[in-house]
């Protein structure tokens, strides 16, 4: 994990100095960014291994920020920071694609920690993905998960890092049903209660890009009471 660039931006000097010297303590490349448009600028014009994210930011606000990051090419960890300890501002962190979320005040040692389970969670996936380099078909459905791309009837679709995430582990499992919360600890790598709505959101946007009828979704079931399904159109007629 030494090495890794990692992308501070925090308004607040005393935090900002501190994060520095713990992260660089444990041998991580830190850049600060006192604002967010000078957040913005690096995040554009640089690629980083993972991002550190204050809400409240002067200029461009956090989540602005990350919704950017989401939209590039390349997907960045973004832990999320803020004053903010409202479920709401984390419920929309999260879905706006942070993959963690501290509220202020916290531990500088536990903020580490999540750090270093970010990066332990991405080397693991990319392990399971090499190891998984098969093309992956459901009906007229494809996945690569080396280029993480996803065709529908042979036409790509547009998905986010974290609706491939998703819709990858879905279809590994096809038939199995996943609880919400067991889909944030496995996808999303949270063990905790109360961000369930997250998971709802991605699989609704999900259904708006691989079912023929979102309304009446055919490969990603609802199991009343119990959470989610994955099945191809062929198997939930053959299920009828």
């Amino acid at each position: 994990m030494a090495g890794k660039k990692i992308l501070i931006v925090e308004d607040d000097g005393n935090i900002a100095e501190l994060l520095q010297i713990h992260l660089r303590d444990e041998g991580f490349d830190i850049t600060h960014a006192a604002d967010g448009t000078q957040g913005g600028a690096l995040l554009e014009n640089q690629r980083w291994d993972a991002v550190i994210l204050d809400i409240m930011l002067p200029g461009v606000d956090g989540l602005e920020l990350c919704r950017q990051a989401r939209m590039a090419a390349h997907y960045t960890p973004i832990i999320m920071i803020s004053a903010r300890a409202s479920e709401v501002h984390r419920v929309l962190g999260l879905e706006l694609g942070a993959d963690d979320y501290l509220t202020k005040p916290f531990s500088m040692l536990e903020l580490v920690a999540r750090v270093k389970a970010l990066f332990r969670r991405q080397q693991a996936m990319s392990m399971n993905l090499k190891l998984a380099a098969g093309i992956l078909t459901q009906g007229d459905l494809t996945i690569d998960p080396i280029a993480r791309e996803v065709y529908l009837r042979q036409k790509l679709v547009e998905l986010t890092p974290r609706e491939f995430e998703l819709l990858y582990h879905f279809a590994r499992h096809p038939g199995k049903v996943f609880s919400r919360l067991s889909l944030l600890n496995l996808v999303w790598g949270y063990q905790h209660e109360g961000y369930e709505h997250t998971v709802n959101t991605h699989i609704n946007r999900l259904r708006m890009k691989i079912e023929a009828n979102p309304a009446e979704p055919s490969r990603i079931l609802t199991v009343w009471g119990k959470g989610y399904k994955f099945s191809s159109p062929e198997n939930t007629a053959a299920d009828e």
